[in-house]
């Protein structure tokens, strides 16, 4: 049996590595063995959260596995088929439903089947997208091209305790190709502001600072607050922003300890504006996301992306190395950048 051979330690050489790769060997049906996975980092090898999400699609894809246990720094993945039906995930304490939802979904959308997940785990956690942003931003992003998925957040998690519910439906999709370089105009600012366990203060000050630093760059704001103290693990707050073009621009923040409710509100409206302010049609998070489908797409796919980041950077050099597609970058790390395409068409 041939496998691709992906060198875990390349660019940012982290577990976002990991995941797409097992995401694209469960959409290829193309068998990958991983090494050097996370040893730059200080607990080098596997974690329990890389784990999960090696797990969820071993059993979406009925894959045999090789090395996944806590430490590993090889795996060997082999896929046997794309399944559909009904599954259900428990990632343990507050892991990032978010990264787990990276990793699946294109394997999803190439199933033959329909396909649904309820995925337990953290939905506001730090190092990963919200799930607000997964729904309002990603997913509506991707539309477009094609992807057909709704979330459904049925209950919050936050770090440490998690204890957060997301339900995903998929269907199979045909993906197309987009041109879309320059950021569009919008009328108006949206979000979602949000706090568990927490006095109500907490959301109002969040929001109030957020729409305070927007309006005075002459936007109009609209943020929806949701405020809960019972049924949720909690405490934690958050709060997501986008603009109402399309493509949507998003940007986040979380709350944390010590950290003033008017801080986190003023960090996300200023992120946003950063982003706003690239020109780009999407954001630096969309960048990291987009590269795998824009590589799935029969087609030429032109993109402009507000930064690109180091784990977009790796995410290229992955995805050329089980399609046969190359990508042009016009830009670097750090800058506004043009990504460009002829994606291979795989008929999903």
């Amino acid at each position: 049996m041939e496998f691709i051979r992906i060198d875990g330690s390349y660019g940012e050489g982290g577990g976002s590595l990991l995941r797409y790769a097992i995401a694209l060997s469960s959409v290829t049906m193309k068998p990958v063995e991983i090494y050097n996975i996370r040893v730059k980092r200080a607990n080098p090898g596997l974690r329990p959260q890389h784990l999960n999400a090696v797990r969820a699609l071993a059993r979406i894809t009925e894959a045999t596995v090789e090395g996944d246990e806590v430490g590993s720094t090889a795996l060997r993945f082999i896929p046997r088929k794309r399944a559909g039906g009904s599954f259900e995930i428990d990632i343990g304490t507050a892991g990032s439903i978010s990264l787990i939802i990276q990793a699946i979904l294109p394997a999803c959308i190439s199933s033959e089947e329909e396909i649904s997940l309820r995925i337990r785990g953290g939905t506001d956690v730090p190092l990963a997208p919200p799930i607000d942003y997964m729904a309002e931003v990603f997913l509506r992003n991707m539309a477009p091209l094609g992807v057909r998925a709704e979330l459904k957040l049925l209950r919050r998690g936050h770090y440490p305790r998690g204890g957060g519910i997301v339900e995903l439906h998929a269907s199979p999709s045909k993906l197309f190709p987009i041109d879309k370089v320059r950021g569009e105009k919008f009328d108006r600012v949206l979000g979602r502001c949000h706090a568990v366990k927490l006095p109500r203060s907490v959301v109002e000050r969040i929001s109030s600072s957020a729409i305070d630093t927007l309006r005075k760059e002459g936007l109009r704001v609209e943020i929806e607050e949701e405020w809960s103290e019972d049924g949720h693990l909690g405490p934690g707050a958050g709060i997501v922003l986008w603009t109402d073009s399309n493509p949507r621009i998003g940007a986040d923040e979380l709350g944390e300890k010590g950290k003033p409710s008017e801080v986190v509100g003023k960090n996300a409206a200023s992120k946003l504006l950063d982003e706003i302010k690239a020109g780009m049609a999407f954001d630096s998070h969309m960048g990291d996301m987009i590269i795998p489908y824009l590589a799935l797409a029969r087609g030429r796919s032109r993109v402009g992306i507000s930064k690109l980041t180091l784990h977009a950077e790796s995410n290229i050099w992955l995805v050329e190395r089980f399609l046969p597609v190359k990508f042009i970058v016009q830009g670097g790390v750090g800058s506004p950048t043009v990504i460009e395409v002829e994606g291979a068409g795989l008929e999903l």
